[in-house]
């Protein structure tokens, strides 16, 4: 009678995006990470996108935040009050009635204190049994790769607050590298870059903007330009700017080295039955920082590897969290917490 009620439930809980997979629905939520409280009640006033439209726009009453940080958990009550509100949302029934299998995808870095933390966020947002998994792993699961096999495949997942490189054998992450420079860390790159050479002051909403429409790592066949609009922190005026996808891709100069370094760091660990494998196979990217214009190229031109971005990068997470829910005792090798 109560698995007649109940729904399993994927999550990516990212530093960007939360996405939300339900059993026989599919993909249900993919929202911003963001929440907006009333500082004079400690209020949620909005959540997901609609918090988002807020950020850097907030009266003094009112602040828009993102509770996740580099991956992890940085204001526990408000991901907790983010995830119950996206569970209630996709459940058919009340919370009180039946409560869901859950599984999340968490960084490789993770911590055992940053482990319990997502638990205990999950558990007290309603979930019945929590599990948790590693991004490469679900990002794996998700693509389709047969990770109980005796193959090496080695996965890049870049995401907001971290980029993580694993080699997956067996169940296992055989050697991985997680670094917290990833999208945001690009953001931040390009805020500096418009501030110094510029002195424009912008926010991370323009920064995000500029990086998706002609941010690169590669020099591309056409080079692009685009209007800019901040502050002029001399003049203390608006101002407009145009701006080259040369200067930008020399301001994502330094965090894009710094995911490269962590690629060929994994590599250099990697046993040599396994990097035989990932010579013929090549690398994987997923993530939304994979679909930076160029980065496949830039990891090839430094490993000599063949680089592919997967069609999916947006949601490959999610989708593994889901299969594993599907056939929990298969995957249950590849959990790496679990609350029950």
């Amino acid at each position: 009678m109560f698995g007649l009620f109940s729904c399993d439930i994927g999550i990516d809980l990212g530093t960007a995006n939360t996405l939300v997979h339900v059993a026989n629905q599919g993909l249900v939520i993919n929202e911003p990470t963001v929440i907006a409280v009333d500082a004079r009640n400690n209020k949620v006033s909005a959540i997901g996108l609609e918090a988002k439209k807020m950020l850097g726009r907030t009266p003094g009453l009112l602040r828009a935040v993102r509770p996740m940080s580099d991956g992890v958990i940085a204001e526990f009550d408000l991901v907790e009050t983010l995830l119950q509100t996206f569970i209630k949302r996709v459940q058919k029934y009340p919370l009180f009635m039946v409560h869901p299998r859950v599984v999340v995808g968490v960084p490789s870095g993770i911590t055992e204190v940053e482990k319990r933390a997502v638990i205990d966020a999950a558990t007290h947002a309603g979930a019945k049994e929590v599990h948790l998994v590693h991004e490469p792993m679900a990002a794996a699961i998700g693509m389709g790769i047969p990770v109980e096999d005796p193959v090496g495949n080695m996965v890049v997942d870049i995401g907001g607050g971290t980029s993580d490189i694993a080699v997956i054998a067996l169940n296992g992450i055989v050697c991985q590298s997680s670094v917290r420079t990833a999208g945001d860390e690009m953001d931040d790159a390009i805020i500096r870059y418009m501030r110094q050479n510029y002195n424009l002051g912008i926010g991370a909403t323009t920064a995000e903007q500029i990086k998706i429409e002609i941010g690169s790592a590669f020099p591309l066949e056409q080079e692009l330009t685009m209007e800019v609009k901040g502050h002029d922190h001399r003049e203390g005026m608006p101002r407009t700017v145009t701006i080259s996808s040369e200067e930008i891709r020399e301001a994502l100069s330094e965090p894009i080295q710094t995911i490269i370094d962590s690629v060929k760091d994994t590599l250099s660990k990697t046993p040599p039955e396994l990097s035989a494998d990932i010579y013929d196979k090549g690398i994987i990217m997923t993530g939304g920082g994979s679909l930076l214009r160029g980065f496949d190229a830039r990891i090839h031109q430094e490993t000599g590897l063949s680089v592919n971005v997967i069609d999916d990068a947006l949601i490959c997470v999610c989708k593994g969290t889901a299969r594993i829910l599907e056939d929990l005792d298969k995957y249950r090798p590849v959990l790496i917490a679990s609350s029950n």
